[in-house]
């Protein structure tokens, strides 16, 4: 196949649309089921080179869930807690802990599952049963991986009436190394970013802690990785071999740091006790119940707790969250990665990530107040490496 037409371009009104290779070759991938649309494809081939760098680097499967051409995480296929399977909603699948490709999966869809309403899946390696039952159940736009166990593909062609976009892609497709686009009708050219990210870039450590565990090492490449797919302004928090916390798109860098350290906030309050035992209706929907959750924690538009509303999601109305336990469970919480696509200009990024438990950064370094982000780091006795290299993605 050298092209395929598209319904539209990124809204309905942007006609014609396709996809093909300059060059005229063969396109890389197989649809084997659906027909995928404009973004879905960027979010797709954005997504693949995510988890194929990842497992490059750390030689583990690895799975994204891709929203809008940004992640909403990724993780490699490292092993769940109880409470974790929990919080994922994932504690009913029966062999979890035999595919590593699920755990990713798990770890990926379940970390922020408002987000992850609707997603775009990117495996690295070949998808099995157990991960194929997990896709079904959610609600996803699609999936992209280098292959499919015949049971697997089966499970997902019966998604959404037989319309779930399922798409395998050649794992040894090189790209050309220059890449095109165009603006306004004019051409923008530039070399493909093939920055390797791994833990020789982590070597120039800044702080006067210079300790920086292989679990930390792990965390901060997941974080770069993602990083480097994640529409900038951006920062990714990362812990237990996943991204928990992914600020994107921001003009403000210490906004970034807020809004990703919020979800990350979020993600650790869900394995909270009280969370955990929230009394949901057995009617109530997966997608409903994450509303609700987020709700409870963060308070926002409803109150789901107040009379005439907690009947709608509870078998009996629960105690609240207050703010003395949010901030008591969260000071539990340390030794959380932090990574960003720049340099933070000033110290209070620093003093942002500290209350999520942020104990170890990777950044550019390169700013006029360095010293100070320095010493704001070394106050709090974290270790921050200076990567020299900036993320920016566009």
């Amino acid at each position: 196949m050298k092209e395929f037409e598209l319904k539209y371009g990124c809204n309905p009104n942007q006609k014609p649309a396709k996809i093909y290779m300059h060059d005229g070759s063969e396109l890389p991938i197989e649809i084997l089921c659906g027909r995928p649309g404009f973004i879905n494809f960027l979010d797709a081939f954005n997504s693949w080179q995510l988890v194929k760098e990842l497992k490059e680097a750390l030689g583990l499967p690895a799975v994204t869930s891709f929203k809008h051409v940004s992640p909403t995480s990724a993780a490699v296929g490292l092993p769940l807690s109880e409470k974790l399977k929990k919080a994922c909603f994932v504690d009913d699948i029966a062999g979890l802990d035999d595919s590593p490709l699920a755990c990713a999966y798990a770890r990926a869809r379940g970390t922020d599952r408002m987000c992850s309403f609707g997603d775009w899946v990117a495996l690295s390696d070949v998808c099995d049963v157990t991960t194929a039952k997990m896709i079904k159940r959610e609600v996803s736009d699609g999936v992209i991986a280098p292959g499919y166990e015949p049971e697997a593909l089966e499970i997902l062609k019966s998604k959404r009436n037989g319309n779930y976009n399922i798409v395998k892609i050649d794992p040894d497709f090189v790209p050309a190394e220059q890449e095109t686009k165009q603006v306004y009708g004019i051409t923008f050219q530039q070399g493909r970013n093939n920055f390797k990210i791994n833990k020789e870039l982590l070597s120039n450590i800044v702080t006067e802690n210079k300790d920086m565990p292989e679990s930390a090492v792990r965390d901060l490449i997941i974080s770069l990785i993602t990083l480097k797919y994640t529409q900038s302004n951006s920062v990714c928090y990362a812990v237990d071999g996943q991204a928990i916390g992914v600020g994107a798109g921001q003009q403000s860098r210490v906004h970034c740091t807020r809004l990703a350290g919020s979800k990350a906030d979020t993600w650790f309050l869900r394995q909270s006790e009280k969370v955990l035992a929230l009394p949901f209706l057995k009617t109530l929907s997966r997608a409903d119940r994450d509303n609700v959750i987020d709700g409870y924690i963060n308070r926002n538009e409803e109150d789901v707790c107040a009379e005439g509303n907690w009947q709608k999601y509870f078998e009996y109305q629960p105690e609240p969250l207050t703010d003395e336990e949010i901030k008591a469970y969260l000071a539990t919480i340390d030794g959380v990665a932090l990574g960003s696509d720049a340099f933070f200009p000033f110290s209070d990024n620093i003093e942002r990530a500290r209350k999520s438990g942020v104990k170890y950064i990777a950044e550019p370094g390169g700013s006029i107040r360095d010293d100070a982000v320095i010493d704001c780091c070394n106050k709090y006795g974290m270790a921050m490496a200076f990567t020299g290299m900036r993320l920016f993605h566009h």
